[in-house]
């Protein structure tokens, strides 16, 4: 069996503590700088190659919807506020190689004078 040893000092008020690179990659965050750095089990971090090393960074994950054609184009038929509005929304679909028919949407109420 192996001794690991593993070390750390401080640089600039940072304690820096080190970590063994293991099976594909994978590196072992202290729990210490874990805590502190509000990173959890699941959590996502980024990894920035820098001039002197990596810096491992917490990361924020938003949610994205990536929007077909069909989606895009009833967005733009159903936010339509008027009738001439709609007849640029029903242009521009079909602009789009779609049939604003075939898409499920609402008219704009007609306006009353």
């Amino acid at each position: 069996m192996l001794d690991i040893l593993t070390f750390s000092y401080s640089a600039k008020g940072m304690e820096t503590l080190a970590s063994k690179v293991g099976r594909r990659g994978t590196v072992v965050l202290p729990a210490k700088l874990r805590r502190r750095l509000g990173i959890e089990e699941g959590s996502f971090v980024v990894a920035e190659p820098r001039e002197d090393g990596i810096l491992i960074r917490p990361a924020t994950v938003l949610p994205v919807e990536v929007y077909t054609p069909e989606r895009r184009a009833e967005f733009l038929l159903n936010n339509a506020v008027d009738a001439e509005d709609y007849r640029r929304a029903r242009a521009e679909v079909k602009r789009m190689g779609l049939d604003p028919g075939r898409i499920k949407h609402r008219r704009p109420p007609k306006r009353r004078g």
